[in-house]
């Protein structure tokens, strides 16, 4: 059984997943559609180390199968529950009003010793809203 099978059993939550962060030219961002995706969502604090040696509390780490990227969105739940919280019937959701959204501040795409197509992959999250 390689990590990937192992990982993929463990996947029994859902996430909300905004990707392909691009500056809107106004300081914010704008993202992808959301797409919901398979996860193993863990809140815990801990402290990790960015890529330019400040260290930072993270406050969730997500498992999933799914290539993800710094700086794009998470939120525990499906498409459903976010549009309820949100009170939209669309994708034109205001993300700066919704609570549980989540930013990734580091995202690690790990090989296994034994295959180059099996990976562990881990997210590092902060809440979106400060």
């Amino acid at each position: 059984m390689g990590i990937q099978d192992f990982i993929r059993r463990r996947l029994n939550q859902t996430a909300v997943y905004w990707g392909n962060p691009q500056e809107d030219g106004y300081g914010g961002k704008l993202y992808d559609d959301p797409i919901e995706i398979d996860c193993r969502w863990e809140d815990v604090q801990q402290i990790i180390l960015m890529a330019n040696g400040e260290e930072l509390l993270s406050r969730a780490i997500v498992f999933t199968e799914h290539d993800l990227e710094e700086n794009a969105l998470l939120f525990l739940g499906t498409l459903d529950d976010l549009f309820s919280s949100s009170g939209e019937s669309s994708g034109d959701v205001d993300l700066t009003q919704i609570e549980g959204v989540h930013l990734i501040k580091r995202y690690e795409k790990t090989p296994s010793l034994r295959s180059d197509t099996d990976f562990l992959r881990k997210a590092y999250l902060t809440p979106f809203l400060t």
